[in-house]
């Protein structure tokens, strides 16, 4: 039985959602937001390029309501993290996190990512740039180690090297990378879980803020985890099941607030949904993040058929938008089919 000593960062660290690409988007947190109001939530990595040359409105935007929000970043040249460290603290994120944790070639190719384990001089000196930059934490999300380099050595390595510059924040998927012959799908399944190295490392450092990522299924095995380290982090098992959330506040946050039901859920985000579809955004940009909130129920699969069946080609008013998701959310209370 673990009994860390746990460091003095905010609260909502203790449980957080990963940044994952194509899936964290706005709407996601938005959706997620109204299951829990206290797990921290993270943007999709976005890139230092894509913020300082494309579209950054578009890319950056989020609700209020997101808050506690992170913002991550993916790059390597500290200038430009700085730069794009300050973009996101002066829009309102509450902390931005490097990423130094995805394995695809095309983040490797840009010299970011998790191949930047391998460089943890050049990760501390963009740590030291951004933290400069902002008055926000700056974390970091990182593997144990990548290729064959040696797994603790490594990790206490990297840590310490970037702890000198003043990050006290680490978020550890607690997995090795390998950066050829796998696949990054691959690198989320295959190199075995290691959450000793992990522990140990709050152990060795227990200033730190330790995070524990990768294999976290569920509230019971984050809360376990809890035990050991200062806070853990779902990834897909939230996107695939956000109900998992539901318990949250009150088991991790101790937040003495009723438990919503996945049709007030519903209720809820169809505001989201009205509001949105007014401005001009697709429905189905929306409905993909509510696919697995039914999991496990009778009419779950109806309620998936419908909306993916319903909304690609869906050019309706804001009214009749609501009223597909609720007719498709009705198909779970009473296991009704909709006609076709």
């Amino acid at each position: 039985m673990c009994s860390p000593v746990m460091s003095s960062t905010p609260e909502y660290a203790r449980l957080s959602v990963a940044p994952m690409m194509d899936w964290t988007d706005r709407h996601e947190r938005f959706f997620l937001r109204r299951i829990s109001a206290h797990v921290q939530l993270y943007s999709e990595m976005v890139t230092t390029g894509a913020i300082l040359h494309g579209p950054r409105d578009r890319l950056l935007a989020f609700d209020p309501a997101e808050h506690p929000v992170a913002l991550q970043l993916g790059g390597s040249d500290p200038a430009a993290l700085a730069e794009c460290a300050r973009i996101g603290a002066d829009l309102g994120y509450d902390e931005i996190n490097l990423n130094v944790g995805c394995p695809s070639d095309r983040v490797q190719s840009g010299r970011f990512g998790a191949c930047l384990m391998g460089e943890p001089a050049l990760v501390a000196a963009s740590v030291a740039a951004m933290r400069a930059a902002v008055a926000v934490p700056v974390t970091v999300k990182h593997r144990i180690a990548i290729d064959e380099m040696p797994e603790w050595e490594t990790l206490i390595g990297f840590v310490d090297r970037v702890a000198d510059v003043g990050c006290d924040r680490f978020i550890v998927h607690a997995r090795k990378a390998w950066l050829e012959g796998l696949s990054p799908k691959e690198n989320r399944e295959l190199p075995p879980l290691q959450y000793g190295l992990v522990r140990r490392l709050k152990e060795e450092r227990p200033a730190l803020h330790i995070t524990i990522n990768g294999g976290v299924e569920s509230l019971d095995d984050a809360v376990a985890h809890l035990a050991c380290v200062d806070g853990g982090m779902l990834g897909r098992a939230a996107y695939q099941n956000p109900y998992v959330l539901a318990e949250a506040d009150r088991r991790v946050f101790g937040a003495d607030t009723p438990v919503h039901t996945r049709h007030e859920i519903i209720d809820a985000y169809c505001n989201h949904i009205a509001r949105e579809t007014s401005a001009g955004t697709h429905l189905m940009a929306m409905t993909r993040h509510i696919l697995g909130l039914f999991n496990g129920l009778p009419g779950a699969r109806a309620f998936r058929r419908h909306l993916s069946e319903n909304t690609p080609g869906f050019d309706g008013t804001p009214d009749e938008a609501v009223a597909l998701v609720r007719q498709a959310a009705s198909l779970v209370r009473d296991g009704r089919r909709v006609a076709a």
